[in-house]
């Protein structure tokens, strides 16, 4: 289950579903640790520990899941490693900072939030989306090798012509031309030898 290959479509829906279980999963860890309201009217500082301390597991744990995912989208594409780690290792570090992020925002003052986490993310989408999008390498089969290659311009045999096609089948013609004869034979029963000699 945790290893076989994904396609494009279901790497989309994977990646969607962990997405939406991860926020479900933040909201659980704030009303579990401090509530809403006590994360609103609380002021930066250990008050939040707990909530900063549950949520980098969570995240974690999700940065782990959204690995696998990525790692056998990139097998069943052939993708680049570098790409694949740079979003899991990205992952990773933005999970910790979104956990350190609750311990310094003021949430009664938007200006107080890290505007590198945000650029972090979009670093994060892009890698995403270049997995997402990855081709297989042409070889892998027969139709993504002709998919790569034009055969459009390929010069081919023109097709045989009805005319071709009977003096393919049809047989040679029979000579006109009378056979030979032998050469005539003289009337008789032939002479023998010295026959019609003279003795001397």
């Amino acid at each position: 289950m945790f290893t076989s290959n994904i396609g494009r479509l279901r790497f989309f829906f994977y990646s969607l579903g962990l997405f939406i279980a991860e926020a479900v999963a933040i909201v659980l860890c704030i009303a579990v640790t401090i509530g809403f309201a006590g994360l609103i009217n609380s002021m930066p500082g250990p008050s939040r520990q707990g909530l900063a301390g549950a949520a980098l597991v969570v995240s974690l744990i999700f940065v782990a899941l959204r690995g696998n995912i990525a790692w056998r989208r990139s097998r069943d594409a052939s993708g680049s490693r570098w790409i694949l780690w740079s979003y899991i290792v990205f992952s990773g570090i933005y999970a910790f900072l979104q956990a350190g992020t609750l311990l310094v925002i003021d949430f009664g003052n938007p200006e107080s939030a890290p505007g590198g986490l945000n650029l972090l993310g979009l670093a994060i989408f892009g890698l995403w989306c270049t997995i997402l999008w990855a081709k297989p390498v042409a070889g892998s089969n027969i139709n993504e090798l002709t998919d790569i290659f034009d055969f459009e311009g390929a010069v081919s045999a023109p097709a045989p012509t009805r005319a071709d096609r009977t003096a393919a089948v049809a047989p040679a013609p029979r000579s006109t031309a009378p056979a030979a004869r032998p050469a005539p034979q003289p009337f008789g029963r032939p002479r023998p030898a010295g026959f019609g000699k003279r003795g001397l």
